[in-house]
């Protein structure tokens, strides 16, 4: 192959000069909508695979309902947010939960080390709200453009159809944002014991907005009332040899006995600015908040307390967007989630078809009154006009016509230079990777460096110190552990210059300095 058919292009044949970042009003502005590259390439994955979905694909779910406090921590929800759904005290919502893995086919086992997705429809009275999100609380890229790339390197080789390690780490090894999503998924937290036993995360940071068009950034956490269980690679390949559906049986029986499970909601809120006193972006999904700057505050209930009737017509066939939003919760600008809004519903009209939101599981069970027709297995119509005859709005005869306005919408001002931007807020991409390490306990290092060293044994050289280079700036014992363990020179990687057209970890190139105790250890039971 000569080098100008190396050069990746899109099904048009345009060369692309920049597969990294999406197009922006700024670094940190929203996605414009004539991301074409883009949309090209995100349509085009999701509708690789069919029937079943192209990530959590294996899944189960459960029926319950979300019950608001009112407040958020000690103040009036109010404050923060005109969504009635948590504003509203003691009123029960009801919602469908599906838990997944990300990567496996349907029929893959639960044991398997991989991030779970826990999605939640909640059916309010002003229609339908999905929280997408994963039990993990943070994410492997912090662009969308990056999507389609990283999941084909996590899944089966195109040729053998096996998952192998040096795709994976061929991957991250270009992306040190992943190292705090890999340092999480590959210790005992990517493998939960259970769904009732697993935390629940919107992963991405949305807006809340109140009755005066105030907005401030907020990130959404689960926190199950049974405490949190993990299991380490050892105890689930004990697991998988008898059942390779255990968790879907756990929260059936509990369900089926009374045994409800039971999260409590909590919120992380910030202002609505860019924050230059943090190391990261807040909107950068590949980090945490710290929680003893941005605590956890309550906010709800939420319980399982039936399961499904039928599995395919509910639990396949339930469909989830991150872009289904109720009045006072936004978008922020978080270039995943601008990118999962598109990509989620596209999946779904394609797998489901454009009708799927006429289906039980997935209808509003609050009044739906649309000018959209037709399509494929569409069974009825929409209208709440009082003339059948005008689908269209405006209209002055006795159509539909829009809703009130707020007395104050929320109005966010916007500016910058459109183009493509990666973050340059990259110090912490090393640094929450090394707070995490050192805040696991004894036990969970351990099986973390054993996973590593299991992985890294399987890939070529130049990915074994490229990967440890990586793991040393995020913590010196992280990486000579990870050498020892493979068996290469830790000097060799340490010599390794830092990655092209990459900023080097810390502000001189070297490994960053830390204060010990910055990082707040993870909740266990």
């Amino acid at each position: 192959m000569n080098d100008e058919q190396r050069i990746l292009t899109n099904r048009q044949g345009h060369p692309v000069q920049d597969n990294q970042s999406l197009r922006s009003v700024g670094e940190r502005g929203p996605a414009t909508l004539e991301n074409y590259p883009f949309i090209e390439k995100l349509t085009h994955f999701d509708r690789e695979r069919i029937p079943e979905r192209v990530v959590h694909a294996r899944g189960t779910a459960a029926h319950g309902w979300f019950e608001a406090y009112g407040k958020i921590g000690d103040e009036d929800a109010s404050k923060y947010t005109r969504a009635k759904v948590l504003t509203k005290a003691g009123v029960r919502t009801p919602v469908f939960l599906r838990f997944s893995t990300v990567i496996g086919a349907k029929e893959s086992p639960e044991t398997a080390r991989d991030p779970r997705g826990f999605a939640i429809k909640f059916y309010t009275e002003d229609g339908n709200w999905d929280l997408v999100g994963n039990n993990l609380k943070v994410f492997f890229i912090r662009d969308a453009i990056k999507f389609p790339d990283m999941i084909h390197a996590f899944k089966p080789d195109p040729i053998s159809n096996r998952q192998e390690a040096w795709r994976f780490y061929d991957f991250v090894q270009h992306h040190p944002e992943a190292l705090h999503m890999v340092t999480w998924v590959k210790s005992p937290w990517g493998i939960p014991a259970d769904y009732r036993h697993m935390q629940g995360s919107s992963v991405n940071t949305y807006k809340l907005v109140n009755d005066q068009g105030e907005a401030v950034l907020c990130k959404f956490s689960f926190e199950p009332k049974l405490g949190v269980k993990n299991l380490t690679s050892e105890q689930a390949a004990e697991i998988q040899k008898h059942d390779v559906g255990h968790a879907t049986r756990d929260l059936y029986d509990a369900i089926d006995r009374g045994d409800f499970p039971e999260w409590e909601m909590c919120v992380q809120i910030m202002s609505d600015d860019p924050h230059d006193e943090l190391d990261f972006d807040p909107l950068d999904d590949t980090k945490r908040w710290p929680e003893d700057q941005f605590p956890l505050l309550p906010v709800g209930r939420l319980v399982l307390d039936r399961n499904p009737s039928n599995f395919f017509a509910e639990v396949e066939q339930a469909a989830f967007g991150t872009g289904v939003l109720v009045d006072g919760i936004d978008f922020s600008d978080d270039k995943m989630l601008q990118g999962r809004t598109l990509s989620y519903s596209d999946t779904q009209r394609y797998r489901v078809g454009p009708n799927y939101l006429q289906l039980p599981i997935n209808a509003a069970k609050s009044p739906v009154a649309t000018n959209q027709r037709d399509g494929q297995m569409a069974f009825y119509v929409d209208n709440g006009g009082e003339n059948p005859h005008v689908n269209y709005e405006p209209s002055s005869q006795n159509g539909l016509r829009e809703a009130p306005k707020p007395a104050r919408d929320y109005h966010q001002w916007v500016e910058g230079h459109l183009g493509r931007y990666q973050t340059t807020r990259t110090r912490s991409d090393y640094q929450q990777a090394g707070e995490r390490y050192r805040t696991f306990e004894d036990w969970e290092r351990e099986d973390l460096i054993a996973n590593i060293t299991d992985d890294l044994k399987q890939c070529p050289e130049n990915i074994q110190l490229r990967m440890i280079w990586h793991f040393w700036h995020c913590d010196e014992d992280y990486g000579r552990r990870l050498a020892e363990g493979v068996g290469v020179d830790l000097e060799k990687a340490k010599a390794l210059p830092p990655l092209e057209n990459r900023p080097a970890p810390g502000a001189d190139g070297d490994r960053p300095t830390y204060t010990s105790g910055q990082a707040e250890g993870p909740a266990r039971s």
